[in-house]
């Protein structure tokens, strides 16, 4: 009887697919007893393959080699500034290599904000043009950030936190927005979250 142990090293050295392989095994050793073979090992072992995750580091790098092929400038600046980022954060001495998605997003949301408040200045200074690079860049960034939030949306989202941690009065600002940072993480600048969680809470 051919053991789990012997049909497993089979598998592992044949080249062909895995459905193959079964198949394969199975008309070879037709006299064995394959009662082993569960219905869930059969449709894993059949299932399509899921392809790995791609790191930000990675997208960034590979959008970074269409940008220069398309020459688009704008993108290419954001593109880059945000693997300066990574790259940094992945040398301090807080990591020791590829960044978890929470940190990834924390960049993404440090950059965008850069950009953000760079466009609010220089629309102040009626400099158009250089708070339209800012606002180019900020668009290229959120391409890979959640999907930002419409204003009635966040208020719909903060008025359900407060109501969770039983705010009613300014004074328990800090409360609400303990959480709200981390619900909206990325979905909403805190400027706005902040000044919403203190419009409601003045009511």
């Amino acid at each position: 009887m051919l053991s789990v142990r012997t049909f497993v090293a089979k598998l592992r050295l044949s080249n062909v697919s895995c459905l193959e392989n079964v198949l394969g095994i199975l008309i070879k050793e037709s006299n064995t007893n394959f009662s082993f073979l569960s219905r869930r090992a059969v449709r894993r072992c059949v299932a399509p393959a899921v392809p790995p995750i791609m790191s930000l580091k990675s997208k960034v790098e590979s959008d970074i080699r269409d940008a220069m092929r398309a020459k688009d400038q704008d993108k290419l600046r954001a593109l880059r500034a945000i693997k300066s980022l990574i790259l940094l954060e992945e040398t301090s001495g807080n990591n020791t290599g590829e960044l978890s998605e929470d940190e990834e997003l924390k960049l993404l949301t440090k950059a965008a904000k850069q950009r953000r408040e760079a466009a609010e200045i220089f629309h102040a200074q009626n400099r158009e043009d250089l708070a339209a690079k800012e606002e180019a860049e900020l668009a290229f960034i959120e391409e890979f950030m959640p999907r930002q939030l419409t204003e009635d949306e966040i208020k719909a989202k903060l008025e359900a936190i407060i109501t969770q941690v039983g705010a009613s009065s300014p004074a328990d600002m800090g409360k609400v927005m303990g959480v709200a940072t981390k619900e909206l993480a990325g979905q909403a600048d805190g400027k706005v979250v902040a000044s919403l969680v203190r419009s409601l809470l003045a009511k």
